[in-house]
């Protein structure tokens, strides 16, 4: 009987409240629907992190006619120095951090220079001579970096190390604001999401007041009077957390592993299953939104 009277009121309000609930169901939508995307952005940047990490490489440039480096004083790079890399390459010391490497001479360095530039007007002005030969050095653990750099920077011959993972951090450090800034947003539309969860609990309060008098006035418990309240708050925010979640799903499944993964074959993308991960938080975050704020509004404005 008491929990015939509960979904009672549950049904009745929210049929006198249809458009503040849909208020309260879209901003619920919108707000987790950031939260999510954050979370899917964040997945995204570690699985690219642990898929070019392990393919990153340091480059060891060779000295060249052009080259300004004072370590370049003596003039490019001799067959004898080259040698010498070689064999520091293979050498006790810098053989366990090293898993391979490979030597990429000036003519490679241009071919390779004019298939990354092939839509650049400036592929034609550049001559092999102009480009560095180099040493592509793949590490056991990108981490080591320093080791080489330490090894090679002031051998002779040499012009500069470079860490590739130093270009990389550059895009994950876009990609890292991205989400911070939807973390933002997220917060700003969670906030908007209380403030209009406790109006609408505040007003369904207000013009059920006269039922509330009556449910006191015969023994009726503070949990049967506040929970028809709090569980309409709770359901519109599930109702806008499953959306979130399928928009979130969506965005996962279209765009990122049908669309990007087809677009871009070499780059490790987020599958739509792994962002399922996602939808427990998101229905846990709406509850708790919609619980809290109505508690609290109904700690004010229903004295029971």
């Amino acid at each position: 009987m008491r929990l015939a009277f509960i979904l009672g009121e549950i049904g009745g309000g929210l049929r006198r409240n249809v458009s503040m609930v849909v208020s309260v169901i879209l901003v619920t939508f919108v707000s987790l629907t950031f939260v999510g995307t954050a979370g899917m952005l964040q997945m995204q940047i570690n699985q690219m992190k642990g898929y070019w990490y392990d393919k990153v490489q340091v480059a060891v440039f060779l000295c060249v006619d052009t080259s300004t480096s004072p370590s370049c004083a003596s003039g490019p790079a001799t067959d004898e120095q080259k040698k010498n890399i070689e064999t520091l390459l293979d050498s006790a010391a810098v053989k366990p951090y090293v898993t391979s490497w490979a030597y990429e001479s000036q003519a490679d360095a241009l071919k390779h220079f004019k298939e990354q530039f092939a839509n650049s007007p400036i592929v034609d002005s550049v001559s092999a001579d102009q480009l560095p030969a180099s040493f592509r050095v793949n590490m056991v653990n990108p981490e080591k970096y320093q080791i080489i750099n330490e090894t090679f920077s002031a051998t002779p011959g040499v012009e500069t190390v470079i860490d590739q993972r130093q270009l990389l951090e550059k895009l994950f450090s876009v990609m890292n604001i991205a989400s911070l800034v939807a973390v933002g947003i997220a917060g700003l539309m969670i906030i908007c999401a209380i403030l209009l969860i406790a109006t609408t609990i505040r007003l369904s309060a207000f013009s059920r007041r006269r039922e509330t008098g009556i449910m006191r006035l015969v023994g009726a418990s503070k949990a049967v009077i506040q929970l028809p309240f709090v569980l309409e708050g709770v359901i519109a925010a599930v109702i806008g957390a499953v959306l979130a979640s399928g928009t979130v799903w969506a965005v996962a499944k279209f765009f990122i592993q049908d669309y990007l993964a087809d677009q871009y074959k070499d780059t490790a993308f987020i599958s739509a299953n792994q962002v399922l991960i996602l939808t427990p938080g998101l229905l846990v975050l709406g509850i708790l939104l919609a619980g809290i704020s109505s508690l609290l509004t109904l700690r004010k404005y229903l004295k029971v």
